[in-house]
């Protein structure tokens, strides 16, 4: 992005406010997103108050009023489906200039974030509990063990989108994407604090009632001793059907182990599910070769965790719970 003239609405109003607020033309330019010479072009314009030359809008505010309504009406459709409810409503305007009218109100084209599909009931209920929650104190979240399952795949399909290659490259090995019609898999329960993380258990087997209780018994209270010494400690899991049976309610009230309550379809006020991802992230580069060198390579990577990163993931709880009330129960960013 060479030119002024190539600037949106948004940028051109970021680098006026970045410039009052006294920053560097260098830093304004990396913040925006364009070149220090676009800046210091903007700046020079509206210092000596001239106007961007060319011919006029061919479009009026009604217009792009009317532009925006179609983009919020449905966000999901493409340029050209926009372009044509557009021009159907009277607009007389190319599909490049419907791309940059859009850009000019700021909206870009990115991969929607996936989140839980939330009723009504299930956001009252988010909102219910994040209201309760939400004086506790970091004294009392660290002394929450959090615990969650996840799914490792030995797939090379995400490792990227793109790749550097020269012409006639396409077919070399090093230039490939593998993938796996049913890659080898592996589930992993674990269990967090604000001090540390606990020990690992791989189920081999799909998690019922009586499969969770064991996990508790040789992992979970292992993890307990390990994380909380002889302090006590609330366990918080999911509300998956092998965590609310009877039998399983039963098994914590015979240890004397109390349970956070946790409302349904809530990963996002989970920590232990972004320290999944860090894992995950970590392990990005690695090539296990099949599930045994697959579980190597988790265990070595959860071992390299480290407290300050399980202690700034249980103190982001106020701030999750912040979020919850704010959408009024609904999914928040994390």
């Amino acid at each position: 992005m060479g030119k002024t003239a190539d600037l949106t609405t948004v940028q051109k109003m970021t680098i006026d406010t970045l410039k009052k607020e006294g920053k560097t033309q260098k830093v304004i330019a990396k913040e925006v997103g364009c070149s220090q010479s676009s800046v210091s072009k903007h700046i020079n314009r509206e210092a000596k108050g001239r106007k961007r030359c060319g011919r006029k809008e061919s479009t009026s505010k009604r217009d792009k009023r009317a532009l925006e309504r179609i983009v919020k009406q449905n966000r999901f459709k493409n340029v050209g489906e926009i372009h044509k409810e557009w021009t159907v409503a009277g607009v007389s305007a190319s599909r490049s200039t419907t791309h940059r009218r859009m850009q000019d109100m700021g909206f870009s084209c990115r991969i929607p974030c996936v989140k839980p599909l939330l009723n009504k009931r299930q956001r009252q209920k988010r909102l219910a509990w994040a209201q309760d929650k939400k004086d506790w104190t970091a004294a009392e979240w660290s002394k929450v063990m959090f615990s969650d399952e996840s799914k490792f795949c030995i797939s090379f399909g995400n490792q990227g989108s793109r790749v550097w290659r020269k012409t006639g490259e396409a077919q070399n090995p090093r230039c490939l994407k593998s993938s796996v019609k049913f890659p080898q898999s592996v589930m992993v329960w674990g269990a967090m604090s604000s001090a540390a993380v606990g020990p690992l258990c791989f189920l081999r087997s799909r998690v019922n009632a009586a499969v969770y209780q064991e996990v508790l018994e040789h992992f979970m209270l292992p993890a307990a001793d390990q994380l909380y010494g002889g302090d006590d400690f609330i366990f918080q899991h999911d509300l998956a059907p092998a965590h609310s049976a009877k039998s399983t309610s039963t098994w914590f009230k015979d240890h004397g182990i109390p349970l956070l309550d946790w409302p349904a379809y809530s990963p996002d006020l989970n920590p232990i599910k972004n320290l999944w991802g860090i894992v995950k992230r970590k392990m990005r580069d690695a090539r296990p070769n099949n599930a045994e060198e697959l579980k190597a390579t988790i265990k070595a990577t959860w071992a390299l965790i480290t407290p300050e990163e399980c202690n700034r993931l249980v103190d982001s709880m106020p701030r999750r719970i912040a979020a919850a009330i704010q959408a009024k129960g609904a999914a928040t960013k994390y």
